[in-house]
């Protein structure tokens, strides 16, 4: 598997970099949508970065467009968006799929060291997923893909992708924010 830290990615203005940016400090990465039923976790991130940010850790938006078309914007309108309505300081990158034969190579490495999302409430929200998306002929994706926007990543400070967490997970959920302090304290 690559080292995360060399993957390069493309902040949301433009420049060229990689996580190597982030090295020893521990990373939520999340695959974002301003479009979706659950936009609202923009707003939760962002508190869950200010809280945790002067402890180490870093929120990372990688924004998709991968389902059902709900992040169309370019990325200047997507930057915009995310300060605009939501005040998100958290590191935001370029629109990435995450996704399908395009699958940008972060999230096939994090897929790869992380390829389940364990969550009780995850078969649910797939069933209601996929009753929403019946209307439409789209379906889900199988294990292990991105179930949908929103699904989290939790790198430890070595590098390493410690958890995923289904998108109804949200950022304040008990779970999560335990996680993260347990990958904050090592």
């Amino acid at each position: 598997m690559p080292d995360l830290y060399e993957i390069p990615v493309h902040r949301i203005t433009g420049e060229g970099t990689s996580l190597a940016d982030y090295r020893g400090k521990v990373l939520l990465i999340v695959n974002v949508a301003s479009k979706c039923g659950l936009t609202k976790q923009y707003d939760a991130l962002e508190q869950l970065y200010k809280r945790f940010k002067p402890d180490g850790l870093e929120v990372l938006g990688f924004p998709a467009n991968d389902f059902g078309g709900q992040e169309p914007g370019s990325n200047e309108e997507i930057a915009a968006f995310c300060t605009g309505t939501f005040a998100v300081d958290f590191p935001m990158f370029q629109k990435i799929a995450v996704t399908g034969p395009e699958t940008h190579p972060l999230y096939k490495a994090l897929i790869a060291a992380h390829p389940t999302a364990p969550s009780p409430t995850r078969d649910g929200f797939r069933t209601n997923l996929e009753g929403f998306l019946s209307k439409s002929g789209t379906t889900t994706n199988p294990e292990p893909g991105i179930l949908w926007n929103f699904e989290k990543f939790l790198v430890d400070r070595n590098g390493t992708v410690a958890a995923r967490f289904s998108p109804e997970v949200t950022p304040e959920d008990p779970t999560l924010v335990a996680a993260i302090q347990a990958a904050l304290a090592s």
